[in-house]
């Protein structure tokens, strides 16, 4: 065994001297990179979480963005949740309410704090279909949709019959069926629509507000086969429970089976458990019409015959009396009088009226003569007479005054100084053209004349004068 004597003696190491380090140098953050590292990280490390707590100070702000705050007994963290996640819920957040919610933890700079941006909330224990429904229908009931003071009654006897539902369905085939084959009279008028899935509501609701428009409708089946809250929940929606509400004639609820319940079926005027129960609704008021009728008929028909009994037993007792004994022959000569009478009053009436007739007919012979239409008619032929003279003289005066005009005019034509220069003769004027000459004497040799022909006018120098009687020239 070794021993610490067998060791080599040595002198123990001096331990190196220790130099002291640098002190660190200071890294200063500005809040904004302080508060941005610590959202990173919360960021990093809270990616998806699920949060359970009571929903308080919940707001819906004008910008579609939902501020709540959740806690518990211990402690509360702010949330938000955006416009596009909101509209996707199915129920309302309340406060009060405890929730499940599925978010993001985050950082909201401004303040400083931190917060749960929420993506996804549904209530703790219930569904969020079913927190929903039971929201609606309490809003509803507190308008008074519900209230059975504002139920209509069914007609009695429908004969037009609107229905709302899918073509794709059972629901159509036995209504169908129920009415052809119990009310064959009955006329079926149907409005298809989708009844389940993403916008089947707005389908629903505009469906049922179309078929309240077509002229005699009388009442409206909304009708669907059975299936679960997802499947039905169309029916489960505000807008159609509110065009329903608006419907102007009376509606049957038959959505799904007897023991499905939607919002559709509270606010209808009836609802029915199955669509087949709904088209036997309506032919049970029919039928009730009709055996009431036959029920009043057969009342009316068996107090007639009573009645008639009564009046007959109430006549033989009558005939049976002594007094009434020769009755039949006293009536049969009372009959004869009558007939006799009735015969010499129509032939005085005929003898009236024959001379009625005479009368009439010669005061119409003398009320023509005084007929003022003939009186205009013979008027009107002396008017026409007399116009016809009238034309016939006022042509001959007119031929006589144009021979007159005509006559004269060529008179006048006659003795025209213009025809005799048409004839080749000519006028002879003085130099000024005041005088006109007629003799040779009147001018001189060197004198100027004016010569008036029948086409112009001549403008002449006097070179020398002849004496007619002598046809010689004069000199001067």
């Amino acid at each position: 065994m070794t021993s610490l004597l067998d060791l080599p003696f040595d002198e123990p190491e001096r331990p190196a001297p220790v130099v002291p380090d640098a002190p660190p140098r200071r890294r200063i953050l500005t809040v904004s990179e302080l508060t941005a590292d610590v959202r990173t990280l919360l960021e990093e490390r809270f990616i998806e979480v699920w949060v359970e707590g009571e929903l308080s100070n919940s707001r819906v702000w004008n910008t579609g963005h939902m501020y709540f705050t959740l806690k518990d007994a211990g402690a509360q963290i702010k949330g938000v949740m955006f416009r596009s996640a909101l509209r996707a819920l199915r129920f309302a957040p309340q406060d009060g309410l405890r929730v499940v919610a599925r978010g993001r933890v985050s950082v909201y700079d401004p303040k400083g704090e931190y917060q749960l941006v929420c993506e996804h909330l549904e209530p703790e224990g219930l569904g969020a279909l079913q927190v929903a429904f039971d929201q609606l229908k309490q809003r509803l009931s507190a308008e008074g949709l519900f209230d059975p003071a504002r139920k209509r009654a069914l007609p009695v006897l429908p004969r037009k019959i609107g229905v709302v539902t899918s073509l794709d369905g059972a629901a159509i085939r036995d209504i169908i069926h129920v009415l052809r084959r119990r009310y064959p009279n009955a006329h079926i008028v149907i409005r298809p629509t989708r009844v389940q899935g993403e916008g089947a509501a707005p389908e629903i609701a505009a469906a049922i507000s179309a078929i309240g428009r077509v002229p005699a409708v009388d009442v409206v089946i909304i009708a669907r086969g059975g299936g679960s809250i997802e499947d039905l929940w169309a029916f489960n929606e505000e807008i159609v429970a509110r065009v329903i509400a608006r419907c102007p004639v009376p509606t049957i609820s038959a959505v799904g089976h007897e023991t499905d319940v939607t919002i559709a079926d509270f606010v209808a005027d009836l609802r029915a458990p199955t669509p087949s129960a709904a088209a036997e609704i309506v032919v049970a008021r029919k039928d009730d019409f009709a055996a009431r009728i036959d029920r009043l008929s057969h009342r009316v028909h068996s107090t007639m015959q009573a009645r008639v009994h009564r009046c007959e037993s109430r006549l033989r007792a009558l005939e049976a009396r002594p007094g009434f004994a020769g009755f039949r022959g006293r009536l049969a000569m009372r009959g004869r009088h009558v007939a006799d009478v009735t015969h010499e009053i129509r032939r005085a009436m005929r003898l009236r009226m024959t001379a009625a007739e005479r009368t009439a007919q010669s005061l119409q012979r003398t009320l023509e003569t005084f007929d003022l239409r003939r009186r205009l008619g013979r008027v009107r032929a002396r008017l026409v007479a007399a116009d016809g003279r009238l034309t016939a003289a006022s042509a001959t005066s007119r031929h006589r005054a144009d021979r007159q005009l005509r006559g004269a005019a060529a008179r006048l034509e006659a003795l025209s100084p213009l025809a005799v220069l048409g004839r080749g003769y000519a006028v002879c004027w003085n130099a000024d053209r005041t005088a006109v000459i007629r003799e040779a004497s009147a001018v001189a040799s060197g004198e100027h004349v004016r010569v008036t022909l029948a086409q112009g006018e001549l403008e002449c120098a006097v070179t020398g004068r002849r004496d007619t009687a002598t046809g010689l020239p004069r000199s001067g």
